[in-house]
């Protein structure tokens, strides 16, 4: 019986396949499989394992260049009060325009990442980050362009941003 760890371990090929799936998920297996110079068989096997081990838990869209261009995005780091933070991730996980959410260490004790369809949209959504009972203070860095953007939920940490602070 294999433990918890040698599920979680991947070899070259898996890294590669999870390279291409970021690049593109709806790759066909039969791509996959030319790409790796695997049989059609191997990858299916390969996908499943990484899937039942928790590796690839789903498989996600990328927006389209013209409208992902015209969104405006924003790292909210919040400090919240003391036995708060449930109660603040429940509310900010409700929101729309949320994209990921991070506890952190520091000054701050979360991250948001948001984005609205222009900066009044993105005004009201830091009001309404602000509003949240618990939240004590916020910082926003309004991100300007996308430098590296590698895939997964928190695609954006490569972009770079411009201070601005709400309280």
């Amino acid at each position: 019986m294999s433990n918890r760890s040698d599920r979680l371990s991947i070899d070259a090929i898996d890294h590669r396949l999870l390279a291409l799936l970021r690049d593109n998920a709806r790759l066909p297996v039969t791509s996959l499989a030319h790409a790796l110079s695997l049989s059609r068989a191997s990858v299916h096997a390969r996908l499943a394992r990484l899937e039942r081990d928790g590796i690839i838990q789903g498989y996600t869209l990328r927006l389209g260049e013209a409208y992902d261009r015209r969104l405006v995005r924003a790292h909210v780091m919040l400090k919240i009060a003391p036995k708060a933070a449930r109660a603040i991730e429940r509310q900010l996980l409700a929101m729309a325009e949320l994209t990921a959410l991070y506890a952190i260490s520091g000054e701050h004790d979360m991250i948001a990442l948001v984005e609205a369809d222009g900066v009044v949209e993105l005004d009201q959504v830091l009001d309404r980050i602000g509003a949240i009972d618990g939240v004590e203070r916020t910082t926003t860095s309004i991100l300007l362009a996308a430098k590296s953007a590698r895939g997964g939920a928190a695609g954006t940490w490569g972009e770079m941003g411009a201070d601005a602070s709400s309280a």
